[in-house]
């Protein structure tokens, strides 16, 4: 097995929940306004901030606009009169509390931190990130948080992997590996930056793109066996 010394991991859907976070930042948002949430406008405003995301991976778009559009493209949609700016803001205070764990996440990372330079890799909105990485008690084994919204790029170019790299001392990219579920941002931004990638797919989806990972992964847990680590949780003063 390869020796690695630096451990690059994406956040939502990968160490955090994100899904959870977002269904329940969506209930309380749309019951204070009297919305009615369904399943088909969930999966509407699903694909509508997606499509947006992914615009944003693309750097077709800045981040400003993913945040700002997408409740009004939702609202005006379905003939609702909602501010959709003002919508954003208060989903974003739902959002930033929203800090569910994936399995395993705090005792996979906790036991990590002892053997290998943890950072995190991460798109979205800096407030709402540091705010769940600290609530959720992962922040501490981190030695560096990488923000898009801080960094002026985004995950897959490479002038973000480049930026992130040269904030890590003595790194090395042949013993650099980005953990994360995104075939998009990590996979094939691990892939542009020259680092071997773990895509992180615990629903077993069919990878239809050209990006391959180096690892695949269905449990946290399986970093272990991967890395050829203990899995006995390590005391660690943090």
């Amino acid at each position: 097995m390869k020796t690695y010394r630096t451990l690059l991991f994406d956040i939502d859907n990968t160490l955090l929940d994100f899904n959870a976070a977002e269904e329940q930042a969506l209930q309380l948002l749309f019951a204070n306004h009297d919305i009615p949430l369904t399943e088909e406008s969930k999966k509407r405003y699903s694909l509508i901030n997606h499509g947006l995301w992914t615009a944003f991976e693309e750097n077709k778009i800045s981040r400003e606009q993913v945040v700002n559009t997408r409740f009004s493209t939702l609202c005006k949609e379905y003939g609702i009169e909602k501010d959709g700016k003002l919508l954003e803001a208060e989903y974003r205070t739902y959002l930033n509390n929203g800090h569910q764990l994936i399995d395993g996440a705090i005792e996979v990372i906790k036991n990590l931190s002892c053997h290998y330079e943890l950072y995190v890799v991460t798109n979205g909105v800096s407030a709402t990130q540091y705010k769940r990485l600290q609530d959720s008690g992962l922040y501490p084994y981190f030695k560096e948080v990488f923000v898009s919204e801080d960094t002026g790029f985004q995950k897959p170019m490479k002038e973000y992997f480049d930026y992130v790299f040269s904030r890590i001392k003595e790194l090395s990219v042949h013993e650099t590996l980005i953990v994360g579920d995104s075939l998009s941002a990590d996979i094939q931004g691990g892939q542009l930056a020259g680092i071997d990638t773990c895509w992180f797919n615990p629903q077993e989806k069919k990878n239809d793109t050209n990006w391959n990972s180096t690892y695949e992964i269905g449990r946290l847990q399986e970093l272990y066996a991967l890395l050829n680590v203990n899995n006995e949780v390590a005391s660690v003063q943090v």
